[in-house]
Formats: structure tokens, sequence, C-alpha cells
């Protein structure tokens, strides 16, 4: 690991992120993942789920 990648790691684990920034990581991974496995997926299914699920948390 070069010494400019692990100062940009060390600045990363400082941030803090909103639950805004967080839900969007989250979703970026889903799709990442998902994506991998089914060529089909779009990331605007995986917006409609995660939608869905938060609709379904909230009752």
């Amino acid at each position: 690991m070069t010494d400019a990648l692990r100062k940009l790691i060390e600045a990363t684990r400082k941030l803090d992120q909103s639950a805004g920034e967080r839900e969007q990581q989250r979703r970026s991974f889903a799709y990442g993942n998902t994506k991998f496995e089914n060529e089909r997926i779009t990331r605007e299914m995986v917006d409609q789920q995660a939608e869905l699920l938060e609709r379904h948390a909230a009752t």
C-alpha cells in the first residue's frame, strides 16, 4: 500500500456520513452486488425496493 493511499484511508475514517449519504452508499452497494449476478437489475429497481422496505419498516 502506498503512503498516499494509506493517508486517504486514514482521512476517510474520520468522516461522518449523513443519513442520506449512508442510504445512497447502501443502495450503490446493493446495486453493484446484484448487477454482478444479474444483468437485468437496474438502479431504479434497487431504489424502488429500498423505498418499499423503508415504508414497510415505518409501519
